[in-house]
Formats: C-alpha cells, sequence, structure tokens
C-alpha cells in the first residue's frame, strides 16, 4: 500500500511539473508569434488551458494580452505539442473580451 501511494505521489509531482512547464512554453511561443508580427510591446499576461492539456496533440488556450492599459482575452487553438514536437501551430480562434482602460492621471 505504501509503494502505491509513493508512485501515486510521485506521478502527481510530475505531472504537476509537466502542467506548470506547458504554461510557460505555450507563453513564450506566444509571445514569439506576437514579436514575429511586429506587436512586441503586446504583453501576455495570462495563459489558461485544460488540465488534459499538457498530454494531448491539440488544445483550446485562452490568453490574456495587454497593450497600455487595454487587455484582450483571445482563445488560441493549438496543433501540435510544443514539449514534443517541432512543429506547433497556433491559430487565434476569437476574441472573448476587450477592455479599455483610460486614466487620467498627470
Amino acid at each position: 500500500m505504501g509503494k502505491l501511494f509513493s508512485l501515486l505521489v510521485l506521478l502527481g509531482l510530475g505531472y504537476a511539473g509537466l502542467y506548470f512547464y506547458y504554461g510557460v512554453v505555450i507563453e513564450k511561443e506566444v509571445e514569439q508569434q506576437l514579436e514575429a508580427r511586429g506587436l512586441s510591446s503586446v504583453s501576455v499576461d495570462d495563459v489558461e488551458y485544460d488540465w488534459l492539456a499538457p498530454v494531448s496533440d491539440s488544445a483550446n488556450i485562452a490568453v490574456t494580452l495587454s497593450y497600455r492599459g487595454s487587455q484582450a482575452a483571445v482563445n488560441v487553438q493549438l496543433q501540435g505539442h510544443p514539449l514534443f514536437s517541432d512543429d506547433v501551430t497556433l491559430q487565434l480562434d476569437s476574441l472573448q473580451a476587450l477592455r479599455l482602460g483610460i486614466s487620467f492621471g498627470q
């Protein structure tokens, strides 16, 4: 029983690490795509994906982007696995939300 529990804990820790690293790789991939299109001043704030995304070849990802006080949440379709494959494509799927901020600073 103790070995099974240890194995489950080890597998859980391994998957948690894979899940976290998957998010980091996706964020860098989106930033590279933005820079390739001349949008280097747009920053990636948040990346959200399904908990099974790190073990599949395609995923729907919600990315929150910001530019000078404005934020946009977009859906991105990912084809290929960013950790285990060299052929990865990101396609803009839809715009979820657009928030504009107006500041009256000095």
